[in-house]
């Protein structure tokens, strides 16, 4: 949330012409009028660009748009957090949980 506060704030003040420097706004409100961030602001065009997985439209985008993704992503990739131990660790219990899943054996 810190990293893309600008455009939080920027989104708050285009959407619901709230200005979050100056207004007193508690939690709970500030997460629902969060969720409901159109696409059409900001923050929603940035998370767009960040989640698109339709290779059709990921072969239009533009060098800048490719720069956001691929910079989200490499910085948000859990599995990178991970020694080759752990990930070896992960994989092993999510055979057992599609073995027990699907009735087959773990392997």
């Amino acid at each position: 949330m810190f990293e893309d506060w600008e455009l939080i704030e920027s989104s708050f003040a285009m959407q619901y012409n709230i200005r979050l420097s100056q207004t007193e706004m508690d939690w709970k409100e500030f997460c629902v009028l969060l969720s409901g961030i159109m696409p059409k602001t900001p923050l929603g065009t940035v998370v767009g660009i960040r989640s698109e997985e339709n290779n059709e439209v990921l072969k239009h985008y533009t060098r800048e748009q490719h720069r956001i993704r691929n910079e989200w992503r490499s910085n948000h990739n859990p599995m990178d957090r991970l020694t080759e131990d752990q990930k070896i660790d992960k994989a092993r219990e999510m055979q057992k949980i599609l073995a027990q899943a699907f009735g087959g054996k773990e392997g």
